[in-house]
């Protein structure tokens, strides 16, 4: 079991996010012929045939608005995958790994106010890693990011910290 939680874009988000995303477009579904893009809604790959949309997301944008922190130019938005439609989120991790932890990844942390503190390139996402993020008390939140595209792939927060 791991210590941290992997958190998928929100249901809410995603509603939002399907009906305009984070740049005010419309979200444009397609079928995924081939599969394997890295959903954010349930945190896995798609299968061949699912109807998925690559929408603009601000992660840290949408955090800081429930926060109070203004990221100011740390505020960025950028490509991810979605089902098109309604999923039932994440299941639980059957082998202990966090989600898309099988390459290289960059663990971007961030204080309260949303500034960025630092990053490590890591060669998979387990729970050492994450608690050397966390190690920092300024540490509020945890950025997984892919490496060859910089995108956003989850959030990780403090254990104790409410959703």
């Amino acid at each position: 079991m791991n210590t941290y939680t992997a958190r998928p874009v929100a249901p809410e988000v995603l509603r939002e996010l399907r009906t305009a995303d984070d740049a005010g477009r419309p979200a444009t579904a397609v079928t995924d012929r081939e599969g394997g893009a890295p959903l954010r809604c349930c945190l896995r790959r798609s299968a061949p045939g699912e109807r998925i949309a690559l929408v603009a997301y601000a992660p840290l944008r949408r955090w800081a608005s429930r926060t109070g922190a203004d990221p100011g130019a740390y505020d960025e938005q950028g490509p991810v995958f979605v089902h098109a439609d309604d999923c039932a989120g994440p299941d639980a991790p059957e082998d202990g790994r966090y989600p898309f932890a099988n390459a290289h990844r960059t663990v971007r942390r961030y204080s309260a106010r949303g500034r960025i503190l630092g990053g490590a390139l890591v060669e998979t996402v387990d729970d050492e890693v994450l608690g050397n993020a966390f190690d920092d008390p300024a540490v509020a939140l945890v950025h997984v990011r892919a490496v060859e595209y910089g995108c956003f792939l989850y959030e990780v927060r403090r254990p104790r910290e409410a959703p």
